[in-house]
């Protein structure tokens, strides 16, 4: 039958008001609000559905329409679904801010709850459910209750998800009131999908508060709904299946056969969701069962298939198939093919299928491994060409029947001359060497020809690694490693600390700390300082002016702490007994294990039982990325505050007598609770008074062994005083000045630089004053109106302060100043309004101390202790 001219004309008319809808977000005139009102309160039905389309038009793009609440709340007196909707809407945005109007709409919802539309019934209540307002709360309990036993299963369907709401709002009424038990009823609800919403919301609830715990009847239920909901339902009822331990092993078994159809599901979600609720069923099953092995085999296609979708649910997969081949590596051992890379994969799936190719090499398929892996060396792409490098040394490791054929193959591509190739292949040549010893050192020499192309710190140091590990067999290794040495002062860290300042807009006062090096970073030295004394107690006789000149260099010439005790270890141990030395620093070192990159088999268990969720993605328990904004900052641990000989906390330095260089507890080691307080709690005002000395024995001078290496004649330099550092003296910090430095005593009497031990360190604190923590110029006159702003943050008396200096160089007062902050790592707010009593004259200074709170917003900043504020007059 063809439709009446009249349902045509109708239909043309409906489509062309929705194509017209724009003219809404168009109309900018004055006097807006004014007409609005009066449309609204209009008679006519039309023109006042027309107005709350305008009033929702302006909502959307930001207009502040908050005034017409009222005139809007009276248009929910009305049955058109179309204009409730919009009213529902309005109300939903604007109930916060005005709660004590709010409570005018309860009236209707609870009228509209028992409307003879389903559709209207829930309307009403999932709006009550978004109208997070306290007042109305209590009016809610009554209709949703109703609406959780409708007849129709649309509204009970949203009445469930408006429970958890509620929780969210009331934890204690949801309890009281007994709606959770009515969530529960809903679990044998004939509608799967209101099984599947209730599944949710008491998921969400138990998340925050176990309420209910998942037993045999209720997985039943779960189970019989699971083959009617919609893709998103079976999400949360595998999800909720996933949490439950089943009694017996028939349990477990009937719980998979019942829920293995849903692999073959087209949505990705749902799949993973299933893989897995059965890897966890299969831990519960005996090891050797036919029915392990029957389920594997079902697991494998699905996750062939996925691989098969968009680049982005590949990547997901991925990392999901990454955990299950660690846990059980047999679901997918056969199929290899399906990881090989094609060239037109994106750059971070071709990086995920090269971590599973190594994960399920073994000796039946390395020969295709090896050909892939070597074809994807020659590519384009510099980060994917590494990593397959890479790849090659860990097959030789993992595979030892074909770590012949891996070296090489790595041969070839050192052959190749291209330098991050080569670079690569040296650092995994040495991974090759710490796991085989003793066999494949005839590369050695093709390795040293390519040591001018060295550039990287990683190859650099696997280089000297192998030179001194070797070095018996290399004729000339003492010239080779004489050429690191000489580049010894450009490895030499540096750091800096600057100071990240913005636009009177958006002050950022933030401390990043950066490391920059002239060449090569610590690594280098390191192994360079080990290989020099492997090589020296392997042919002393010619390499002592190498080893004298290298341990010279980390001890005196070294700001960096690890290489200098390194260097100082070497030196005693030298010292003192050389065959010792040679026990230790030439010892039989262990085989590195075949997989260095696999997790933790804890992590591994709690990350597979998050299949399908981001933490499998990021590979990280998901209470370390979730990011808990509304729980307090950390407290400082109540050991923290323990740094003075009487008992004083940290937050009162001020009369806390002999901070530093009082004697530690005997045989006790500060925690690290104890030396990494909270940021907040560093409390960097001056001391009062006078600190006491600290009393201490001095460090005894070591034998005169020391002032002969060895015996080899001829005495070192002193190095006795650690040399001057061109960094801040990190004890100022404290309050400590600098002491004299004592006459050098000769050779190494003097092991750290402490002079006459550390009793010279404390008694150099008596009564000097505090650091003061100088002000930085945040705001420059010249580019901000002649308003120029120096400050700096400190703690005084236990709380923190914004000490400011405001100076006007410009030709006419200032005045008015207001001061708010953005949301920070530490939620710092002012913890008052910004108090500058009388103008800031022309050429005057004016001295403002604002105390801050950490009560404020929370939000993680990069840097950690970036603050941004606007600070306007």
């Amino acid at each position: 039958m063809l439709p009446s001219l009249e349902s045509v004309a109708r239909r043309l008319y409906h489509q062309k008001e929705k194509m017209t809808d724009s003219k809404y977000f168009t109309t900018t005139k004055k006097g807006e609000i004014f007409e609005l009102k009066t449309e609204l309160n209009s008679d006519k039905k039309e023109k006042k559905r027309e107005a709350v389309k305008k009033v929702i038009a302006s909502m959307t793009v930001g207009k502040d329409v908050s005034a017409l609440f009222p005139d809007v709340i009276n248009c929910m007196q009305t049955d058109n679904v179309e204009l409730k909707k919009l009213v529902y809407l309005y109300l939903m945005n604007y109930a916060k801010s005005q709660p004590d109007m709010a409570i005018m709409a309860v009236n209707t919802f609870v009228k509209d709850c028992e409307d003879p539309n389903p559709l209207i019934r829930a309307l009403a209540v999932r709006t009550m459910g978004c109208i997070r307002v306290e007042k109305i709360t209590e009016y809610l309990c009554e209709p949703l209750r109703k609406c959780m036993k409708d007849e129709d299963p649309y509204v009970r369907k949203t009445a469930a998800v408006c429970v958890a709401k509620l929780f969210d709002m009331n934890p204690v009424l949801v309890e009281e009131q007994g709606f959770v038990e009515l969530l529960n009823d809903l679990l044998s609800d004939a509608n799967p999908m209101v099984v599947a919403n209730a599944v949710a919301a008491l998921s969400e609830i138990n998340e925050a508060k176990p309420l209910i715990e998942v037993n045999s009847q209720m997985v039943n239920k779960l189970l019989t709904a699971l083959n009617e909901c919609t893709e998103w339902g079976q999400v949360f009822i595998l999800d909720a299946l996933s949490g439950y331990t089943p009694r017996d092993e028939r349990e477990a078994q009937n719980i998979c056969e019942r829920i293995s159809p849903r692999l073959a599901h087209a949505n990705a979600a749902v799949v993973l969701s299933t893989v897995k609720v059965l890897m966890k069923l299969i831990e519960m099953l005996p090891a050797d069962s036919e029915f392990i092995a029957s389920l594997t085999k079902k697991l494998a296609p699905p996750m062939v298939t996925l691989l098969s979708a968009e680049p982005e649910i590949q990547y997901v997969a991925l990392r999901n198939i990454n955990l299950i081949v660690q846990k059980r590596p047999d679901i997918l051992k056969q199929e290899m093919k399906v990881f090989f890379v094609k060239y037109n994969d994106p750059i971070y799936v071709k990086m995920e299928k090269l971590d599973v190719m190594i994960r399920l090499a073994q000796q039946s398929n390395i020969a295709q491994v090896l050909s892939e892996l070597k074809e994807y060396a020659t590519e384009v792409d510099v980060d994917f060409v590494r990593k397959s490098v890479r790849a090659i040394g860990r097959c030789a490791i993992k595979v030892e029947q074909s770590a012949e054929r891996c070296v090489a193959t790595l041969l070839e591509l050192i052959q190749t001359k291209v330098n991050y190739v080569v670079q690569e292949a040296v650092v995994v040549i040495k991974d090759i060497f710490r796991k085989y010893p003793n066999r494949y050192e005839s590369i050695i020499s093709t390795l040293c020809e390519n040591l001018d192309t060295l550039d990287e710190p990683e190859a650099r140091a696997s280089m000297i690694w192998i030179i001194g590990e070797y070095a018996e067999r290399i004729d000339n290794a003492d010239e080779l490693l004489e050429s690191f040495v000489d580049g010894f002062h450009d490895e030499n860290t540096q750091y800096t600390i600057c100071v990240s300042l913005a636009s009177l807009e958006a002050i950022g006062m933030g401390w990043e700390r950066r490391m920059r090096a002239n060449d090569d970073p610590l690594e280098v030295q390191l192994q360079l300082l080990t290989s020099v004394v492997k090589l020296f107690l392997k042919r002393p006789t010619d390499t002592q002016q190498l080893v004298q000149r290298v341990l010279s260099l980390a001890t005196q010439d070294s700001d960096n702490p690890d290489l200098r005790d390194r260097g100082y270890i070497y030196w005693r141990l030298l010292s003192a007994d050389p065959a010792a030395a040679k026990q230790v620093v030439l010892a039989e070192k262990p085989l590195i294990s075949e997989e260095t990159d696999l997790l933790e088999p804890s992590l591994l268990d709690q990350l597979v039982c998050h299949i399908g969720s981001l933490a499998s993605v990021y590979h990280k328990p998901p209470s370390s990325f979730v990011d808990n904004t509304k729980a307090p900052l950390r407290q400082l641990a109540p050991n923290a505050a323990a740094l003075t000989t009487n008992g004083s906390s940290s937050g009162d330095m001020d009369s806390a007598p002999g901070l530093i260089g009082v004697p530690a507890p005997a045989g006790g080691v500060p925690s690290q609770d104890t030396l990494i307080a909270d940021l907040l709690q560093l409390d960097m005002n001056p001391m009062g008074g006078a600190a006491a000395a600290a009393t201490a024995a001095p460090i005894a001078a070591p034998g005169g062994g020391l002032d002969d290496l060895l015996g080899l004649g001829g005495s070192l330099p002193s190095y006795g005083a650690a040399p001057a550092a061109p960094m801040v003296d990190p004890l100022a910090a404290w309050g400590v000045a600098p002491a004299a430095a004592p006459a050098p005593a000769g050779g190494l009497n003097d092991l750290f630089g402490l002079g006459g031990g550390i009793a010279s360190m404390g008694g150099g604190i008596g009564g000097v004053q505090g650091y003061q923590t100088p002000k930085a110029v945040w705001l420059e006159a010249a580019s901000h109106k002649g308003l120029q702003l120096e400050g700096a943050v400190v703690r005084k008396g236990g709380a923190i302060y914004m000490e400011m200096s405001i100076t006007n160089k410009a030709m006419q007062p200032l005045s008015d100043f207001a001061i708010q902050f953005n949301k920070n790592s530490f939620g710092l707010v002012p913890a008052q309004p910004l108090h500058i009593p009388a103008p800031v004259f022309p050429n005057q200074t004016t001295q403002v101390s604002l105390r801050l709170e950490t009560n404020g917003p929370v939000q993680k900043m990069e840097p950690l202790a970036n603050v941004q504020w606007v600070d306007g007059k």
